[in-house]
């Protein structure tokens, strides 16, 4: 069974799952489901064609009226902040977890302490399936290449300096 490039959903497969169940091999059946991906978004069925909405006027605010969602917690503070959550310490010795869980879920403290809303560190990234890495990758490649000065640089070439042997100063 030869696969080229990464598993992302069903379709890829043709009807290989089917062959595997009717055919009774369950290992190759699970190799096949494990392979992939665990991205929903990445299923067959969310990559229909796409309708109008009929109210697109809905705001977020009406949304967390109607779902009864409590308020909405900021990703980063305005301005640089190192002390979020400090606080925390004193409140888990004065009223326990219970304490500090009521306090985020009534006023929210911000996720991060970077106001950089296209910023994914690293290891985020390193711990992402490969189909995510790929898709990010893709999503936040540089797409245009430096311009090389090729005239200056063969010109650079003919230059007797640069093929004299190094010659090491000693003092």
């Amino acid at each position: 069974m030869q696969i080229d490039g990464l598993l992302l959903n069903e379709s890829q497969l043709d009807n290989r799952l089917n062959k595997s169940v009717h055919e009774q091999r369950s290992g190759e059946f699970a190799l096949l489901l494990a392979m992939l991906s665990h991205d929903v978004l990445d299923f067959s069925q969310f990559h229909l064609p796409k309708s109008e909405l009929a109210n697109t006027q809905i705001s977020e605010q009406a949304l967390r009226n109607e779902l009864g969602a409590g308020p909405k917690q900021v990703l980063a503070p305005e301005q640089f902040d190192m002390l979020i959550g400090e606080q925390n310490a004193f409140r888990l010795l004065s009223g326990g977890l219970t304490d500090i869980r009521l306090r985020q879920c009534l006023n929210p403290e911000p996720l991060t302490i970077r106001d950089d809303k296209c910023h994914v560190p690293l290891n985020v990234i390193d711990n992402c399936e490969p189909a995510v890495r790929k898709r990010y990758y893709t999503n936040n490649s540089v797409t245009e290449r430096p311009q090389m000065d090729a005239a200056a640089f063969y010109d650079g070439l003919k230059d007797e300096s640069i093929h004299q042997p190094l010659y090491l100063a000693t003092a």
